[in-house]
């Protein structure tokens, strides 16, 4: 069994915590009233946004970096386009809303984390 570091087990389980939290969002956002969520909008969404920010200062360097940069940024890519687009083919079908938050959910997680692990990675380049 190998050997884990323990950076690297907190950063994936909040990773783990945030992809979670972003499809109980989704999921919730048909179930539960718009006054429940908006009330708690700013929590939901404020932890997702530490959750970003923990996986990417814990987000180990040098390969794994490359490989979670272009992860990460398909993701935040694919899910702004999903969330246009699912507007205009999904209308109708009641599933809009669920998959539009989750997108939204993922697109607050990835981007702290993605924004982090770039800097990161651009400072171990230029050697400073």
């Amino acid at each position: 069994m190998p050997i884990r570091s323990q950076e690297n087990l907190i950063g994936a389980l909040a990773f783990l915590a945030g992809v979670i939290l972003a499809v109980a969002v989704g999921i919730f956002s048909i179930v539960l009233p718009v006054e429940t969520l908006t009330n708690y909008n700013a929590q939901i969404y404020g932890t997702l946004i530490v959750l970003g920010v923990l996986v990417g200062f814990m987000h180990t360097a040098g390969k794994d970096s490359q490989t979670f940069l272009l992860a990460g940024t398909a993701v935040v890519i694919v899910s702004k386009f999903g969330m246009d687009s699912v507007y205009g083919t999904l209308l109708g079908t009641g599933i809009v809303d669920i998959v539009r938050t989750i997108f939204g959910a993922l697109l607050v997680l990835f981007v702290p984390a993605t924004i982090i692990v770039a800097l990161k990675t651009v400072f171990s380049i230029s050697n400073i």
